[in-house]
């Protein structure tokens, strides 16, 4: 994760991830598991080091209710 706000590089990580690991077509939502989503996310945010377990769950807890209304998908807009 490159240097400056650790949330916005985290969120741009995640976004690239989101990019390369979807089975949509090319220009798609890109959305996956939230499970993968998770996992990827609270693995990032510790090695940071910068974003507090309280932040992450806090966050990680709106992107899975977003989820829920889609299937359990996370899509690049719900963050």
């Amino acid at each position: 994760i490159s240097c400056g706000n650790p949330l916005q590089s985290l969120l741009s990580s995640m976004k690239q991830a989101c990019e390369i690991l979807t089975r949509d077509l090319e220009g798609g939502a890109a959305r996956i598991p939230f499970e993968t989503f998770s996992f990827l996310y609270s693995y990032l945010a510790s090695i940071d080091g910068e974003i507090s377990e309280t932040e992450t769950n806090a966050f990680l807890e709106g992107i899975k209710e977003q989820a829920d209304k889609h299937y359990g998908m996370v899509l690049i807009r719900h963050f």
